[in-house]
């Protein structure tokens, strides 16, 4: 397979597109690609997401020998809703997400190994929260700009929780948090630099509108403030002795790089690089300066963490 030609808006040839069921029943849409000759990854994308988004890191990496899993979560992409509104992202409680995780884990891993997860973001969080929580035990773990405090400029992080919770109390944990444009240009500046990459999100979108989501519900804000506070929070951090990778950027405007620092500075076997203002929030996604210098970290992290069996 030719990557520098790569084309992000087609599924890439050799893939399996699916349907997997929860231990719940909940159906949660799944892509696999590769031989697993070099072992099996699990990508994990952030809210909003759906799996055409990394269907290029997903062809880097089987590539490379691996067996990728990746899939939608539920409430996103081609997972199905839970609300009657599609493009509203509601969740209170992560727990579910994180049993998800576990299962979907659990199914793609091979116990001759190794296994590694790479997520991103919510999915970031979520990775290291059921690691943190013994729900999983990859050989190795990357974390691209994780989710483990959220930026809320301008009102003061230790403001935003209180807030959330309110309104969540109020009855409107439902109701979305702001009206979102996904055509706006600051949207495209939180995430990334690469116009072209940002252009293969709308193209997704548009042509396949099932798999589009908007904003978040009060409820879900509400949520990721407590997970995320109460996983920083937890004396088990400073037990997780998976060896982790977290790649993060100074400039991310979606997540707290502050959080980040607080945790990655708790945790025992732990890589952490932080990009400065030329990576924005979608590191595997970035402008190709930043974009092939993180799969050269990520590579040679799992080469030398995870090697082949």
């Amino acid at each position: 397979m030719d990557l520098s030609a790569f084309d992000r808006r087609a599924w890439p040839a050799g893939g399996t597109l699916d349907t997997w069921l929860a231990p719940d029943g909940w159906p949660l849409r799944r892509f696999r690609m590769g031989s697993g000759a070099r072992g099996r990854m699990l990508v994990v994308g952030g809210r909003g997401d759906m799996i055409e988004k990394y269907l290029e890191p997903v062809a880097h990496w089987a590539e490379r020998g691996w067996r990728v899993t990746t899939f939608d979560w539920r409430g996103q992409g081609g997972s199905g809703r839970m609300t009657g509104d599609p493009l509203l992202g509601h969740m209170t409680d992560f727990g579910a997400l994180v049993g998800d995780l576990e299962a979907i884990y659990r199914a793609s891993c091979d116990s001759r190994g190794p296994n590694v997860i790479v997520a991103h973001s919510m999915g970031g969080h979520l990775a290291l929260r059921a690691m943190v929580e013994g729900a999983i035990k990859p050989d190795a773990a990357v974390l691209t700009a994780p989710m483990l405090g959220l930026k809320s400029a301008p009102i003061p992080e230790s403001v935003a929780p209180w807030i959330a919770q309110a309104i969540g109390g109020a009855g409107l944990s439902g109701r979305a948090a702001w009206k979102d444009n996904p055509y706006s240009p600051f949207r495209a500046a939180r995430l990334t630099h690469s116009a072209e990459r940002f252009a293969d999100d709308l193209w997704w979108r548009e042509n396949t509108p099932d798999i589009a989501l908007g904003a978040p519900s009060w409820g879900w804000i509400g949520e990721a403030y407590r997970s995320t506070r109460a996983l920083e929070r937890s004396p088990a951090v400073e037990k997780m002795r998976v060896p982790t990778l977290i790649l993060a950027a100074s400039a991310d405007r979606l997540v707290s790089p502050a959080a980040i620092n607080r945790v990655a500075a708790r945790l025992p076997d732990v890589r952490l690089h932080t990009y400065g203002p030329e990576a924005a929030h979608e590191i595997l996604r970035e402008a190709d300066g930043v974009r092939l210098d993180a799969f050269e970290r990520i590579d040679s992290f799992l080469d030398e963490r995870a090697p082949a069996a």
